[in-house]
């Protein structure tokens, strides 16, 4: 047994990858392998309950995950994607490359409302694609692949559920969080519409019949009440009228007054959909967030960051090597890990790292959910190219063949926003929170 004891890191990482490697969910395996730990240790199992109820339960941000979950989901099932669609095509419809500029747009302004880069794409970004590959417009892999890549703003641009994340295991602000995520967010829609634009006449790609500008108006008008609400839950959170978990809870009240309201598309059925697929949504992050803390109370019983920070200052990096080096390390985990499990445990290993040289953790937290939102579209692993081929039927491998030059542009802008932290931190100081 005291072989066990003296070794029961290595073997619970062991058995972590020997289960993950069988296919069991990585919120399981984590939680299996950290109480093996426990009984390999001799310590008592009863701390993983503990862990588990005062990191998930007892934390009040924790509450905004499916909250946010929550309000997406009304929204996909309530069609404020078609409404958002119309409004975005009346503004940049006519530009070259007109349909994937309004891919582009209209993701951004989702983002401001779903807080996630799945609901986007499986939501408004099923509509647009289809509209692109009708009639061969587009080809099927370009399509698709800019409907990946403008997807990955929605966690950069507030809400974020992957800065709610960051903010439970750093301990920073997630309103400053957010605050940092809008000009990333606005540089990268910008971006992604100027090499739209590039492409577009190169590849000759069609522009769309002008929605006229007399009914613009209208189109606005109609649009509107789902616009409001990023206006209404930055204002909230920015003038303290409420804090960022209970703006998750009035985004989804509000979602919820839009689809079975004012635009009467949610019935008692479809209501109860999103229930469901709320609570199975919720429950795998739930799973995810229970095996993450117990695993993280393991590696500070090992002193892992210790560790880590002890291996960091042998090596004398600065600042930004450190983030360079971070950088790096993200985008190789980002092609095979998920972003809940980078997230929340291998994230925690390198905050006191940072925060001894002096990198502000608002500006890391950003940073690195731009990091990982790559890892959304980086083949292997790829999630979002893999949902797409789901929902709209365009082989993976169409979608690698064009996904390259956005991976490109991303990682230029991911560098730009390491070296010039005033781009994250611009907002949150100015708003008084930093």
């Amino acid at each position: 047994m005291e072989f066990f004891a003296d070794n029961a890191l290595l073997l619970m990482i062991g058995l972590l990858v020997m289960i993950t490697v069988a296919g069991l969910p990585m919120g399981l395996a984590m939680i299996v392998s950290s109480v093996f730990y426990l009984l390999m240790a001799g310590r008592d199992i009863g701390l993983a309950a503990e862990n588990v109820l005062n990191g998930v339960f007892g934390n009040f941000v924790a509450l905004a995950v499916p909250l946010f979950i929550f309000a997406a989901n009304i929204m996909n099932a309530g069609k404020v994607s078609d409404r958002l669609l119309t409004f975005a095509l009346a503004l940049v419809g006519r530009v070259p490359g007109g349909l994937a500029q309004v891919n582009i747009l209209t993701s951004l302004i989702f983002s401001g409302m779903s807080g996630s880069a799945i609901s986007d794409a499986a939501g408004v970004g099923k509509v647009i694609t289809d509209m692109m590959t009708k009639d061969g417009r587009y080809p099927r892999g370009f399509a698709g692949a800019i409907t990946a890549t403008s997807a990955v703003v929605g966690p950069i641009f507030p809400p974020s559920i992957p800065m709610v994340f960051y903010a439970l295991i750093s301990s920073t602000s997630v309103g400053a969080l957010f605050l940092g995520g809008v000009i990333p967010a606005f540089l990268l829609v910008v971006v992604l519409g100027i090499a739209v634009m590039i492409m577009a006449k190169l590849r000759g790609f069609p522009v769309e019949t002008p929605i006229p500008w007399r009914t613009f108006p209208l189109v606005f008008l109609r649009a509107a009440p789902a616009l409001m609400m990023p206006a209404i839950l930055l204002g909230g959170i920015y003038t303290g009228v409420f804090t960022p978990t209970e703006a998750a809870a009035v985004s989804a009240f509000y979602a919820l007054l839009l689809s079975v309201f004012a635009y009467r598309v949610l019935g008692l059925r479809e209501f109860l959909d999103v229930v469901r697929a709320t609570v199975r949504t919720t429950a795998v992050v739930t799973i995810v967030l229970c095996g993450a803390f117990i695993f993280n109370y393991v590696v500070t019983v090992e002193r892992v960051p210790a560790s880590v920070f002890a291996f960091f200052e042998s090596m004398d990096l600065n600042a930004i090597q450190l983030l360079i080096l971070l950088n790096l390390l993200y985008l190789a985990m980002g092609c095979f890990l998920d972003v809940s499990t980078i997230m929340l445990v291998v994230t925690p290993l390198f905050l006191p790292s940072a925060a001894a040289l002096g990198i502000d953790l608002t500006h890391l937290g950003v940073v690195l959910v731009f990091n990982m939102m790559i890892g959304l579209i980086t083949p292997p692993y790829g999630i979002l190219l893999f949902i797409i081929k789901a929902l709209n039927g365009i082989p993976v491998s169409e979608m690698i063949r064009e996904v390259w030059v956005f991976l490109a542009i991303l990682i230029a802008l991911l560098m730009v926003l390491t070296f010039v932290p005033d781009l994250v931190l611009w907002l949150p100081r100015a708003a008084g929170m930093l």
